[in-house]
């Protein structure tokens, strides 16, 4: 058996921190950390967890890579004092689009991730739906996978949209939605797109039937919303009444938010796995939803040794 429960957080998202903490009934854990002036991250742990179970809750979302490396210095510092054990929870998987060599002389940096992350001093990983599910095998750590899909199921039953079709807006993405139209009784349609450079993609052709029904788009990450706004598009053309579009991994970098503003759309559903909270303020399209809940109940599990996989049955 593990010690005392403790959960901390990075700078990357401390709203979601405090939503976990509050759930648990727990304060967060103190812990300091800054940057020197030439751009150096400094970690310091300020409380005792010799022999604590710990949880270090930090999204490696937007700056991917100051998030990532005060991430990884937070892990040492905790193995070095001497925790009993100490979980990575990363709500936002970054680089898990990297997670295949698809052309000559390209890394995994995904793979790479995980091995940092690990060999930081993670003894464990949480994380919610990975862009990928094979991802898991990078890691040399035991990986508990959560899904966001109970908490924007619910949000989508309260639309109380008739005649729904779910939409996958890429071959990638068909399993995810088949499961959503599944537990909703609604239709499904397929977007065959090609991508033809990294953000840019070019949407072809569409399988299913659209005419005349109201369509959501369902899809993990939306980034600069390129993919998402040209099958808005494409739906438009092919009859479409109604168009919502559901994300689990709100990142809406660069034009994003201009384009969903712009677009066809009436709302985007995205959940509070990276900070959004800025972004709802310029954006009356976004509707955010919590996963806090979801995690906080996964963390209490896992401190507890019981399951993790039936919060999905």
């Amino acid at each position: 058996m593990y010690g005392e429960l403790k959960v901390f957080g990075g700078r990357a998202h401390p709203a979601l921190v405090q939503e976990i903490c509050s759930y648990l009934s727990l304060p967060p854990g103190k812990a300091t950390a800054y940057n020197f002036s030439d751009g150096e991250t400094f970690c310091q742990i300020d409380e005792n967890v010799r022999g604590a179970d710990i949880f270090v809750v930090q999204p490696t979302s937007s700056p991917v890579n100051d998030n990532l490396m005060e991430l990884l210095i937070m892990l040492d510092a905790f193995k070095r004092s001497s925790a009993s054990r100490v979980t990575a929870v990363l709500p936002y998987y970054g680089y898990a689009r990297q997670d295949k060599k698809d052309r000559p002389r390209v890394p995994i940096t995904s793979k790479l991730v995980a091995d940092l992350i690990s060999k930081a001093g993670a003894d464990r990983v949480l994380t919610m739906d990975l862009h990928a599910a094979q991802i898991q095998g990078f890691f040399d750590v035991p990986v508990d996978h959560l899904f966001a899909a109970p908490v924007l199921l619910d949000a989508i039953r309260d639309l109380e949209l008739p005649d729904m079709v779910i939409v996958a807006p890429d071959a990638g993405g068909v399993e995810r939605a088949r499961a959503i139209a599944k537990r909703l009784s609604a239709g499904l349609a397929i977007v065959d797109k090609r991508r033809v450079a990294a953000n840019t993609a070019e949407v072809m052709h569409l399988i299913g039937d659209i005419d005349g029904r109201n369509a959501l788009i369902i899809d993990d990450i939306i980034d600069t919303a390129g993919t998402l706004t040209k099958t808005v598009g494409l739906l438009k053309a092919k009859g479409a009444q109604r168009i919502l579009a559901a994300g689990i991994h709100g990142v809406l970098s660069g034009p994003a938010l201009r384009r969903i503003e712009e677009s066809e759309m009436e709302a985007v559903l995205i959940t509070n796995t990276t900070p959004v909270d800025d972004k709802l303020a310029s954006c009356r399209k976004l509707r955010s939803y919590s996963v806090a809940p979801l995690l906080g109940e996964a963390l209490r599990r896992i401190h507890e040794n019981s399951s993790v996989s039936s919060l999905f049955v």
